[in-house]
């Protein structure tokens, strides 16, 4: 159920989607008001507003960048990146402005965006990183490659050996040959997500190789649990899938919610292209997370 918000308090917003990851996109250009954590909770307890990602939209503060970007799992905490919900910030400021190159400052980074099409966005998910220091793990592996931790029984583990990398925020990625379905993602999710070994939580992902250019990947998310999508450790796991020689460096990579393309280029950046779709649009209070649909706003 939702409030009666005047459109003089609230600020627009976007129910969007990138291939199933739900995203609500907040436009505060103008507003010095931040998202509060209670209100993302709040949002993300309705079904109508319920969100993976909120992707809050703030006017720069890095020359030269379209605007700066916060992002807020369905918990409250931050996040550092979010691939599906950057392409949805890029069709809604498209859409807008008819502009079609974009260059964000996220969690102090510059992540750039460019539309290719009408429901093509590649974004640019920056370098990766592999030591264990950048990803961070609690203690020292030489080798992120494949790291020693396993969950069931010691001497036939259910998942082990994951493949770790940084993508701006922490994965793990654990290679299975057969169905990812096969594998009780929610109830393991959690315990792994919150493992000593991972300081600051990890994404955690089962992936199978099904061609020399493809994956099919399933990720419990740090602060959002199971998703139909995340853009990032897409990313992650083709990356450490070409770093461990099980594919070349691009991949297409499908998920529950649909297939993103993968390119690790030769400058090591890693660019991801996939489609955003809009679903409903209205206004918000920052604050408190009341919200009303555009049909429902309260004239001011």
């Amino acid at each position: 159920m939702t409030s009666s918000v005047a459109s003089v308090s609230g600020v627009p917003f976007a129910r969007m989607n990138g291939i199933g990851n739900e995203i609500l996109v907040v436009d505060l250009r103008g507003d010095a008001r931040r998202v509060a954590p209670a209100a993302a909770i709040a949002l993300a307890s309705r079904p109508e507003t319920r969100f993976d990602q909120l992707m809050a939209i703030h006017d720069p503060a890095a020359e030269g960048t379209d605007a700066l970007v916060r992002i807020l799992n369905c918990d409250g905490t931050e996040a550092e990146a979010c691939g599906n919900g950057t392409r949805c910030v890029v069709q809604a400021l498209a859409a807008e402005t008819g502009q079609t190159r974009f260059s964000f400052e996220i969690a102090g980074r510059i992540v750039t965006a460019e539309m290719q099409g009408e429901d093509r966005i590649s974004v640019d998910m920056g370098r990766p990183r592999f030591g264990w220091r950048d990803i961070p793990l609690a203690e020292e592996f030489a080798d992120t490659r494949a790291i020693e931790l396993q969950i069931g029984p010691i001497d036939a583990p259910i998942l082990h050996s994951p493949s770790v990398a940084s993508m701006g925020n922490p994965h793990a990625i654990f290679w299975v040959k057969d169905d990812v379905w096969s594998y009780a993602l929610d109830r393991f999710g959690p315990i792994l997500e919150n493992h000593p070994l991972f300081p600051e939580r990890c994404n955690i992902t089962i992936a199978q190789v099904t061609a020399p250019d493809a994956l099919t990947m399933r990720t419990w998310e740090r602060g959002a649990g199971l998703t139909r999508a995340c853009g990032s450790a897409a990313c992650a796991a083709a990356v450490s899938a070409a770093r461990t020689r099980r594919t070349g460096r691009g991949v297409d990579v499908t998920l529950p919610g649909g297939r993103l393309r993968i390119d690790w280029r030769d400058d090591d950046h890693v660019v991801m292209t996939g489609p955003a779709e809009w679903e409903w649009s209205g206004r918000l209070d920052p604050a408190s997370g009341d919200h009303v649909r555009d049909a429902e706003t309260v004239p001011a």
